[in-house]
């Protein structure tokens, strides 16, 4: 009677623990669907967003820079004939207005998608990124070959954000090391400097600019991990996984 009761009892035992891990991975799955809902509508934001912003750019810069050299055009057609003289000085005005509007173009395509990511991948656009950096920055990226091109601007991006964020908080005595490694079945990125740090605790993973790296991993599979010690420097890491 004791060892039925007690085989009774260790059951009801193991059933209770399977309910308890049953309803804990009910939680787990619960706050990931709200999580994830929450980052589908941080991007779905963030992309209305930067569409307002480019309609804006263009409009206010490189259409206003086409606008004007059209009227100068229409200028310089009626003077072709009575002020030959006039109308190349102002065909010279439209040579220079013209590679103001390319460059201005350039840039706002710069912030889009890097021609240099485009052509060369990781390997050749970070180099180029950290040349541009506040801080000084050191790029290993050894052996890294090409990726899908959602990977790729991923991880530029992120690695690039992370850039900026020490450039502002770091100090002005700080370096950053950018690497990226590949093995097998996963990339990672890791992106440390060597100055004031913070205190990681979850606020500050929730910041701005942590969410939106997070966010864009998430969208591919990956992670992200922030680790910071006063006085000690900051490390953010990223892993994607390959298929």
């Amino acid at each position: 009677m004791l060892t039925e009761l007690a085989r009774q009892v260790g059951l009801a035992l193991h059933n209770v623990q399977l309910d308890s891990a049953l309803q804990a991975s009910l939680e787990e799955l619960q706050q990931a669907n709200v999580d994830l809902q929450e980052s589908r509508r941080r991007i779905v934001t963030a992309g209305d967003a930067e569409r307002r912003r480019l309609e804006r750019n263009l409009h206010d810069g490189a259409q206003q820079h086409l606008v004007a050299m059209a009227v100068k055009l229409r200028i310089a057609e009626d003077m072709i004939e009575d002020e030959p003289k006039e109308a190349i000085d102002v065909i010279n005005e439209l040579r220079s207005d013209l590679k103001d509007a390319i460059a201005e173009l350039r840039a706002l395509a710069h912030g889009i998608y890097p021609p240099l990511l485009s052509s060369g991948g990781l390997a050749e656009a970070l180099p180029n990124a950290a040349s541009r950096a506040a801080l000084p920055t050191t790029v290993e990226t050894t052996g890294v070959g090409r990726f899908d091109a959602e990977i790729e601007s991923t991880v530029y991006f992120c690695c690039l954000e992370a850039m900026q964020n020490a450039g502002k908080h770091a100090g002005a005595d700080a370096e950053i090391v950018v690497s990226v490694e590949r093995d097998e079945d996963r990339l990672t990125f890791e992106v440390r400097d060597d100055g004031a740090g913070f205190d990681a605790g979850p606020a500050a993973a929730r910041g701005h600019g942590f969410v939106n790296m997070a966010d864009r991993l998430g969208t591919i599979g990956g992670r992200l991990t922030v680790s910071s010690t006063l006085g000690a420097g900051t490390t953010i890491r990223g892993e994607i996984p390959l298929p």
